[in-house]
């Protein structure tokens, strides 16, 4: 990295500083975390663009199923909703996998012709209606038990740090599932295809009560750091409160931030160290020349479904993982939270803005564009205020300004992918 990158850094450690001077420390450490969990999604997005040339859009379906580990890996099971129906549930589960397996066995045997079409669709059919019949009655039992705080099945109870691998290895599994179906087709029908996953997931999880709760969220899950609630009752935490003019409760909240900032660099760190290893690697020469010229490369032999299937899956795997350390950051899974179109294009703006091709250049971009994406609304605000100053109150033009502000973010996002595109299309730290 030139001596531009560490420069744009610095900048932006002291753009930070300044929220915290100026503004709430609180608020500083809290941009500073989400920055560093964008930062990682970012890195998955710009191995699969950066390194492949793979366009996908849909981040937030990966991420989704992330999160969705953590309640599966870290909260306690229920024993009354396991009792209801939990044997139903695995049956009817392994009943679908069984007839999708089937349709598969009798799609191999027999030869190509409208008989082996009604075959599958009559295995297809009947495991439906058998499937249902299990699975259906199983689910209503387990949502039946208590659902205002439960309602599910629950988890394993394990740490919620274990969560974080598991959460990589579920969307890389998706995405291997994804991938072995679309990248063989066009980039768009990746697209396409990623899109629909997406939009998949995220409604398994709103509607699907008796694995993650659905609309009704599932919340207090375990956090890998002590709340700010239990760190004020610490003496240490008082005594530093004491010491730095601060009450003991914003102290908490900065103690308990800066603890799951050192987690997410030390997470941010390591990944960016085995990137940057891979990418400077022979195997990351290959992945350059095979997203410069897939033609090419398949004349030296290379099997180019396989590369963008393998990078494809660990960039889903690094997505996944970002989306367990969220939720366990924010102690609740809200699946009415996941907007995927919304949200992938504040990822895919974050690597275009930092750099495309370069890891340094993704993990800027997700701390410049989560910077905006925080302070641009109430500095649209005072904007706008400042603009109306002048009117009458209750002035048509002036309510309407005022109600405008909130859209601010993504005018100024628009601006900024704009004015980059135009001024340094390569990005903040291009690709060398």
């Amino acid at each position: 990295m030139s001596a531009r990158g560490p420069l744009l850094f610095a900048l932006m450690g002291l753009a930070l500083a300044c929220v915290g001077l100026f503004q709430s420390w609180q608020l500083a450490i809290t941009i500073l975390n989400m920055s560093l969990i964008s930062a990682i999604m970012a890195l998955g997005v710009n191995m699969q663009w950066g390194y492949a040339g793979l366009f996908n859009v849909g981040v937030m379906g990966f991420t989704a199923v992330g999160g969705l580990a953590v309640v599966l890996v870290a909260q306690p099971p229920v024993p009354e909703a396991w009792a209801a129906g939990g044997a139903g549930a695995l049956l009817g589960l392994l009943l679908g996998v069984a007839t999708i397996l089937a349709a598969i066995v009798v799609y191999q045997r027999l030869p190509k012709g409208r008989m082996r079409g009604l075959a599958v669709f009559a295995v297809l059919a009947v495991g439906y209606f058998i499937t249902s019949a299990v699975f259906g009655p199983a689910t209503q039992a387990i949502e039946a038990v208590n659902p205002a705080s439960e309602g599910y099945l629950g988890g394993l109870g394990l740490p919620v740090v274990l969560a974080w691998p598991v959460g990589a290895l579920f969307a890389a599994g998706v995405a291997w599932m994804v991938g072995k179906v679309s990248l063989g087709l066009r980039s768009d029908y990746l697209a396409i295809a990623t899109l629909g996953i997406s939009e998949i997931v995220i409604a398994v999880l709103k509607f699907e009560g008796w694995m993650s709760r659905g609309v009704n969220n599932v919340t207090g899950i375990d956090r890998p750091v002590a709340r700010p609630v239990d760190l004020q009752t610490a003496p240490w935490v008082q005594s530093l409160a004491d010491s730095l003019g601060w009450d003991v409760q914003q102290t908490a909240s900065v103690v308990s931030g800066l603890g799951y900032a050192g987690l997410f660099a030390l997470v941010l760190g390591a990944l960016i160290w085995l990137s940057e290893r891979a990418w400077n690697s022979p195997w990351g020469r290959m992945m350059r020349a095979i997203r410069d010229n897939e033609v090419s490369a398949r004349a030296m032999g290379k099997d180019v479904k396989q590369r963008h299937l393998a990078i494809f899956v660990l960039g889903s795997a690094v997505c996944g993982l970002a989306g367990a350390m969220m939720v366990s950051m924010d102690g609740q899974l809200t699946p009415g939270s996941y907007e995927p179109l919304r949200f992938t294009f504040l990822i895919w703006v974050m690597v275009i803005v930092g750099g495309s091709g370069n890891n340094w250049g993704a993990v800027l971009g997700g701390f410049v564009i989560w910077f905006l994406w925080v302070q641009v609304e109430p500095a649209g605000r005072w904007f706008m205020e400042l603009v109306t100053s002048g009117m009458a109150d209750g002035s048509d033009l002036k309510d309407h300004l005022l109600a405008s502000a909130s859209y601010m973010r993504l005018l100024t996002m628009g601006v900024a992918l704009l004015l980059m595109l135009r001024f340094a299309p390569r990005g903040l730290i291009p690709e060398r």
